[in-house]
């Protein structure tokens, strides 16, 4: 298995990863252009799994956040979206995501990794735990426009 940086060429799998992990609103194609044009405050990095035959099996979408949950450093690398091909889970790909996750925030001077996950999203939640995440609660978020 590979982990390196997400390049335009490919588009067309983070497309399809990213359609697993949110079904489109039409939104996906757009983000990733801009993505590539440097458009967008988050994600900040990319960074896709490729097996022996150079296809893409999972990614991680990484940010920087000035607070994220239960964390104490105002400064907190942050997952924003985590997924790898069904047929792959299981397998370590997960794991070695969020390892390479890990050394990207170090190298930001970030000495916390936050995520989340949505509250009946009950495998996500275990994956987390099984890597060494705790968990920091569960919160109902709400927003008003005004």
């Amino acid at each position: 298995m590979i982990i390196r940086p997400v390049t335009p060429a490919d588009k067309g799998s983070w497309q399809h990863m990213r359609q697993g992990l949110w079904p489109d609103d039409g939104k996906h194609t757009k983000e990733i252009e801009r993505f590539f044009a440097s458009e967008l405050r988050e994600p900040l990095e990319v960074l896709m799994a490729f097996d022996d035959q150079e296809r893409a099996i999972g990614f991680i979408e990484l940010s920087i956040r000035p607070y994220a949950e239960g964390c104490v450093t105002n400064r907190v690398a942050f997952i924003e979206g985590w997924y790898v091909e069904p047929a792959w889970r299981g397998r370590g790909v997960g794991a070695a995501l969020v390892k390479e996750a890990e050394s990207w925030g170090r190298a930001q001077g970030c000495a916390e990794l936050g995520s989340d996950a949505e509250v009946d999203n009950l495998a996500s939640a275990a994956a987390h735990r099984a890597l060494g995440f705790e968990d920091a609660g569960v919160i109902r978020c709400f927003i008003k426009a005004i």
